[in-house]
Parts: structure tokens; C-alpha cells; sequence
């Protein structure tokens, strides 16, 4: 079992609940509680929490978002897709028009960044299949935030700080998120009462009024105002997909992550490499452990950034990708004394926020949200305080890419939920977000409960790493120095950087420790953000 002894620098512990919450905002943890305390189930206390979170850390996301899931119902995992796609306007002829054939892809913020947003239509259907209260109820904490407001959490403030100045000029931007033409101080009342007029229409209509209803029509006269293309029949078109998760087994255990387009078969990929070394034996926290792990990331990575995209615009499949011979000849490649820069193997034959619970039933969700960068597409809808992604961006302009822009196709997507199973049996719901960083923690956190026996509080608190393109890495200032210099010895070129909060994401864990209803869970938030697990 774990040990708890704690040999980070940190000020939290792992928590112990038989129903629990975690997330990187506790008055969102505490919606999500509160739903639990009512009768709701971990399904409905993850749509209080994914609510709260929309408005409590909206540098990351907010009522115009994606989100994706994979959870337990108490007999099976499922998976849900909650990504929008693109407008059926869009096309590559589209982007050329208005920004040149030079344009590489669809721009980084701005009406034209914006996609379909999937999450509310992920919470309405997770509601209908798996909830046990009226969406309606699981959304009322959110909409009494909204209205009454809350005091600006410190990391959030500076992200919201540093944005700003980017953002102020997108259309509703400043309006919604500068009230008194500035950005709010820390622990400084913030309110966003039109969002809950929102909120609870989304609730008495389970989810229509916000894609065929009143906030989709403000949607398309705010759009077409701003000379975008989304439409309102877009956005009456949608329907989240529900999926079978993709899995890898490693050293007895299962991880579970959502498939193409998202990145999740990255941490996937990495695993089955690691599966062929002996990681334990390297040692906890060597240079050897890092550079082995570090490699792994990056094949991986390099075959995900070639073919990735929507399924059915992708030459090679997931089950190639995950082949046991593949990853084998592809874990022979890395060289334990020496940093390489890998290309794709296959060739072709033809700002977000994590939170997940879990109840005394056995029920686990993990659960993913996010407007892609900070604040999305800058761009808010004013009448109900619609902060809208900007997936887009996630397009290629070039012709011929897997990803490639098209009507109605969704984009390469970074956030992916995770969950661990054994033998068939649920183990851990859990997630690392920021961008690339999220399969290298999902890696890096795993290894380190699996491998080393490390608890998911300090499994969490752990110094990470992250991989950049090359031989470039980062490596949290906390890391050991003699891992700094063996990797370094090894060729890594170890980039600065003093970004703890974007650079190695934050993580929130929930591990099953036996029968729900009388041992529990233990639950872990990463200090790298405001979080906190809520229980009882």
C-alpha cells in the first residue's frame, strides 16, 4: 500500500472521505459537496462542481466551453465526448479569404477561434443518463455564485492579470471581466449575475435553451455582430458522442483515457513503452527514472502530433498506434545514457479546469473543462456572460493535414480525463490539465503510485518535468539537482522557467481504497493552484 510520508514541500495531505470532491477552487469543491449532502450522486455533484468552476476559475474555462469524461456508474466505465465542432461555414477557402494564404491556421483568439461549445451539453446529458437530481438542482450553487459573487482567488488573479492586457479589446471581454475598466484585485468581490440567468435556463430545459432556445439566439446575433460564422443552427446541431474509453495495461493496472482527437493516447503510448524497463529499479527521483520517462513521452508525442486528429480523418488508427509489437520496437529506440529528438513511426497505409468524484455508491467521474487558452477566444456574450473557447485555433490551414479545418469537424483537442481500473474494477478517476503538460502528468503521477508506491497527494506534489520539441525539457525547480545534472549529462537542454502554475499543470486524484461505503477514498489537489478535495 502507499506510503505517507511526505518528502515534498507542501502544506496539504491526502483527505479521506467516503464521498468526495476535488477540483482547483474550493467553493466549487464545496458545490459540488453540497450536491452530494442532498441526495445527489457523484454524476450530479460533477455537473455542480463543472458550474462553479465556469465561473470561479473562468482563466481556464466558462460557460462556452468543451469538456470530455469518463466515468463509472458502479458496473462499467463510459466515456463522453463534449467538443464541439466547427460551423459549418468554416472551410480552408474561409481563413484564406479574410487572413491571407499565408495563414497557418485559425487565429489564436477572436470571434474566428470559436467552435461550437460542447460542456453544457455534456452536463445535460450526463444529467439525464447518470444523474439522480434535476439538472436544474445540480446547477443552483453555481447560479447563487454568480449572483452573489466571490472573492478572486490568488492564482486565478494573476492569470487573469496577465491576460488582460491581450484580451481587453475582444468584444465583451472587458465588460464581463474588467469591471471598473480594470481587473479585479485578489480576495475582491467578483460577480457575474447575467450568467446565472443563464444557468438556470440551462437547467429548467435540460441544456435546449442554451443551443436551440434564448441563449443560443444571443449567441448568433452576438457572433454575427462581430462578423463570425457560427450560427444558430450549429449550435441546434449539436449532440455530445458518447465513447468507448481507449486503455493500456501497465504493471497490472489500466489507464483509461478518451481517444482521438484528443492527445489522451499519448500517455498511453508512453506507458506501454515503459512497460519494457524496470522503472522501480532506477530508482525514485534519479536521472535515470526522468530520462526513461521523458523518452517515452516524446516518441509518443511524435507520432500524436502527426496523425491525431478527428478519426475519420486520420490515415493511421488508434489500434496501430497502440499496437504491443509497435510500442515494443518503439521503446527500443531510447537510449538510457543519451537525449534523442524522434520523428513519427507510422507511417500511413493509405486554460482548462479538471475536477472528479465520488460517492459512497462506488459511482467516480472524472471530468474535463476548458475554453482551450486563457479566457478561450477573449470573446464573452454579454447578455449571459458567455465566455466563449477558442478551439479553432486548434485547425490546420495547411491542405492535406489530418487536421484540417472543415465544416462541421472537430478540432485536435488537448484536455483528456483519465481513470485507472484493476482486474476490471475501478481505482482512480484523476487529471493533470495544461496543454501538452496533461498526458506527461497523467505519465508522471501514474509511474509514481505504480512504481514507487507514492501516494496520490505526494505523487502530486512531486517536481515534474515537461518535454518541449527537441531536446529542450523544463524541469520544476524542486527537482533534485543531481537529476538536473544527469539529465543534462545525458544531452537534455533544460529550459528556465518559473511558471509552476502553466508549465506543469495541476492535478486532482481520487483512489478507491475498498468498498466505498465503509473504507472510502483518499483524495489529493494539487498545490500548484487554489484547489481543494471536499469530503464526508
Amino acid at each position: 500500500m502507499f506510503s505517507y510520508t511526505h518528502p515534498y514541500p507542501s502544506a496539504r495531505l491526502p483527505v479521506f472521505a467516503r464521498n468526495l470532491v476535488a477540483t482547483s477552487q474550493p467553493l466549487a469543491a464545496q458545490a459540488g459537496l453540497r450536491i452530494l449532502q442532498q441526495g445527489g450522486n457523484a454524476v450530479d455533484a460533477a455537473i455542480a462542481t463543472a458550474a462553479a468552476m465556469a465561473l470561479c476559475e473562468p482563466t481556464g474555462n466558462g460557460l462556452g466551453s468543451d469538456a470530455f469524461c469518463i466515468l463509472w456508474d458502479g458496473q462499467r466505465l463510459h466515456g463522453l465526448n463534449a467538443a464541439g465542432p466547427a460551423p459549418m461555414a468554416w472551410d480552408r477557402r474561409y481563413f484564406v479569404k479574410k487572413y491571407g494564404s499565408a495563414a497557418a491556421a485559425p487565429p489564436l483568439r477572436g470571434i474566428d477561434s470559436v467552435t461550437v461549445p460542447g460542456a453544457i451539453g455534456g452536463w445535460a446529458a450526463l444529467s439525464q443518463r447518470f444523474g439522480r437530481l434535476a439538472l436544474s438542482q445540480a446547477l443552483a450553487p453555481a447560479a447563487e455564485i454568480a449572483e452573489r459573487g466571490y472573492g478572486v482567488p490568488v492564482i486565478v488573479q494573476q492569470k487573469w492579470a496577465a491576460a488582460a492586457a491581450e484580451l481587453g479589446s475582444q468584444p465583451g471581454f472587458s465588460q464581463a471581466f474588467m469591471p471598473g475598466g480594470r481587473v479585479p484585485k485578489v480576495g475582491e468581490l467578483f460577480r457575474i449575475p447575467q450568467a446565472a440567468r443563464a444557468l438556470r435556463l440551462i437547467g429548467e430545459t435540460d441544456g435546449k435553451a442554451f443551443y436551440e432556445g434564448e441563449v443560443a439566439q444571443a449567441i448568433e446575433r452576438f457572433i454575427a455582430a462581430q462578423g463570425g460564422a457560427l450560427r444558430h443552427s450549429d449550435l441546434a446541431a449539436y449532440q455530445p458522442e458518447w465513447v468507448e474509453p481507449l486503455a493500456m495495461d501497465y504493471r497490472g493496472y489500466t489507464l483509461h483515457e478518451i481517444g482521438p482527437s484528443t492527445q489522451g493516447i499519448a500517455a498511453l503510448m508512453a506507458l506501454g513503452m515503459l512497460a519494457h524497463f524496470d522503472v522501480r529499479a532506477l530508482g525514485l527521483d534519479t536521472a535515470a527514472a526522468y530520462h526513461v520517462q521523458i523518452e517515452a513521452m516524446k516518441l509518443a508525442f511524435a507520432d500524436v502530433y502527426r496523425h491525431v486528429a478527428e478519426p475519420s480523418s486520420m490515415a493511421v488508427t488508434a489500434t496501430q498506434m497502440l499496437d504491443a509489437s509497435y510500442l515494443q520496437s518503439r521503446a527500443r529506440l531510447i537510449d538510457m545514457h543519451r537525449a534523442q529528438d524522434f520523428g513519427p513511426g507510422l507511417q500511413p497505409s493509405g486554460g482548462t479546469i479538471y475536477l472528479t468524484t465520488a460517492d459512497d455508491s462506488g459511482m467516480m467521474v472524472s471530468f474535463i473543462q476548458s475554453n482551450y487558452l486563457g479566457f478561450g477566444s477573449g470573446c464573452v456574450e454579454p447578455e449571459f456572460g458567455i465566455s466563449l473557447q477558442n478551439r479553432g485555433h486548434g485547425f490546420s490551414l495547411q491542405p492535406g493535414s489530418p487536421n484540417e479545418v472543415a465544416p462541421g469537424k472537430r478540432a485536435f483537442h488537448t484536455i483528456i480525463p483519465a481513470f485507472v481500473t484493476r482486474a476490471g474494477q475501478p481505482v482512480m478517476s484523476f487529471g493533470v490539465m495544461g496543454a501538452h503538460m496533461q498526458p506527461q502528468g497523467h505519465v508522471q503521477t501514474l509511474v509514481r503510485m505504480v512504481d514507487f508506491d507514492q501516494n496520490p497527494q505526494a505523487a502530486c506534489d512531486a517536481p515534474r518535468w515537461r518535454v518541449n520539441p527537441g531536446l529542450s525539457i523544463n524541469l520544476e525547480p524542486t527537482a533534485p539537482a543531481a537529476v538536473a545534472e544527469g539529465l543534462r549529462a545525458r544531452g537534455h537542454q533544460i529550459a528556465a522557467t518559473n511558471d509552476v502554475y502553466q508549465d506543469f499543470g495541476a492535478g486532482q486524484f481520487i483512489w478507491r481504497l475498498g468498498v466505498p461505503y465503509t473504507a472510502g477514498y483518499v483524495g489529493a489537489s494539487d498545490p500548484r493552484r487554489d484547489g481543494q478535495v471536499a469530503g464526508y
